[in-house]
């Protein structure tokens, strides 16, 4: 591919590759069988929508990455990743969704061509993408494997974001703005829930400032009312309604980086107990973005913001945020740390975590939340959408 056409310039990607080799001799692999979208896509530049079979990206202990995939993928391979074409392998068609056969008996192959197939080889056990039948294949097509539970390692690797890919996020964050702004203009009570959310796709998706928008990897969150005591409810074609709250759970997206935010919508004078929860998370969320800051712990974060939410008169029992970058469906979380108890990671100036401190009530729910960057002296919230409960009407 033409490098002025990749997302990033071949020396980050150079850079990303050096320290996932790093990571792999700390761990003791030789090579590192990489299926999760995001970290392909991250490593090499891949993108399509081609998740729903089997791919990967091969790391060895020198040389340039592999892609190796569907055949007819191959060729958008060629069209995303900085690679050469004879760095990218594709497999026949009579391997997809076939019982006599899977794909990874062609990925072994491929390892045992390479002279992998004694490896002590990585996989990420435990990702979307990569399945039990995908595991046993490998076994048993590689008797003389040594295999590595290497899950998450290329992702912990993600966690400090490049100027680039802050740059990226910043452009996602105002597509979200511009998608909020677009809920609090077009929704009106008796509007039907699924014609806003379509207004809610078109403008995540025209995108913001110049910059096009990129498909999120979750849908848009819109419960209303009894059904927004649940926290991921999606929408149907059911009239919003007056006195009744809508949390609005959606990302904006730039070239599949992403800035989620929430915000409930009230129609009418929302009820005392709203509002005191709203000043409770307020406040809580002011608590914890003061420890959001480099050499503090994720704990920090999570202990400040529940000890104000509690003697607030309130309690969450679930995080209150994770780490968010590049991702594919079905999530738009990195899978490293999180902002709870006990979670010793170090903040360092670069990581981007989504801060998620919303309440579920037993009549409705308030999410007010945020996209954060750690800077070398606090933290910036990545978007400017005033906080608090949105009302109208």
């Amino acid at each position: 591919m033409n490098a002025a056409d990749l997302p990033f310039s071949v020396e980050e990607y150079d850079d990303r590759i050096a320290r996932v080799r790093a990571a792999m001799e700390q761990k003791g692999i030789d090579l590192l069988v990489v299926t999760d979208p995001a970290n392909m896509a991250w490593l090499t530049g891949y993108e399509g929508w081609s998740f729903y079979v089997h791919q990967a990206v091969l790391i060895g202990p020198s040389g340039a990455p592999i892609w190796w995939g569907r055949a007819m993928d191959a060729l958008g391979a060629k069209r995303t990743v900085f690679m050469d074409a004879d760095d990218i392998h594709g497999y026949q068609d009579d391997y997809v969704q076939n019982p006599d056969k899977h794909p990874m008996q062609d990925l072994a192959q491929l390892i045992s061509a390479k002279g992998w197939q004694g490896a002590r080889i990585g996989l990420e056990m435990d990702n979307y993408y990569f399945t039990a039948a995908a595991y046993m294949s490998l076994v048993q097509s590689l008797p003389q494997a040594k295999w590595v539970d290497a899950n998450v390692l290329v992702n912990w690797q993600r966690a400090v974001k490049s100027e680039a890919e802050i740059t990226y996020m910043r452009r996602a964050a105002r597509i979200v703005e511009h998608m909020h702004a677009t809920i609090l203009e077009r929704a009106e009570p008796g509007m039907k829930k699924n014609e806003l959310v379509a207004d809610i796709y078109h403008a995540g998706i025209s995108g913001a400032d110049g910059h096009w928008g990129d498909y999120p990897s979750i849908v848009p969150l819109a419960p209303s009312g009894q059904d927004a005591t649940a926290p991921h409810l999606t929408w149907d074609d059911s009239a919003l309604k007056a006195g009744e709250a809508t949390f609005f759970e959606i990302a904006g997206v730039y070239r599949r980086y992403h800035a989620p935010q929430s915000r409930t919508l009230f129609f009418g004078e929302p009820p005392a107990k709203y509002r005191q929860a709203e000043d409770a998370v307020l406040e809580a969320v002011a608590a914890g973005m003061e420890q959001a800051k480099p050499g503090n712990h994720a704990q920090d974060i999570a202990n400040a913001f529940n000890a104000t939410l509690n003697r607030l008169g309130f309690e969450k029992d679930s995080r209150c945020g994770y780490p968010i970058g590049l991702s594919y469906p079905p999530d738009w979380g990195e899978h490293t740390f999180s902002l709870r108890r006990d979670d010793m990671t170090v903040l360092q100036p670069g990581m981007t975590f989504h801060f998620m401190p919303a309440l579920w009530l037993d009549d409705g729910g308030i999410e007010i939340t945020e996209p954060v960057l750690i800077t070398e002296n606090g933290a910036e919230n990545l978007c400017n959408t005033p906080r608090g409960l949105v009302v109208k009407g």
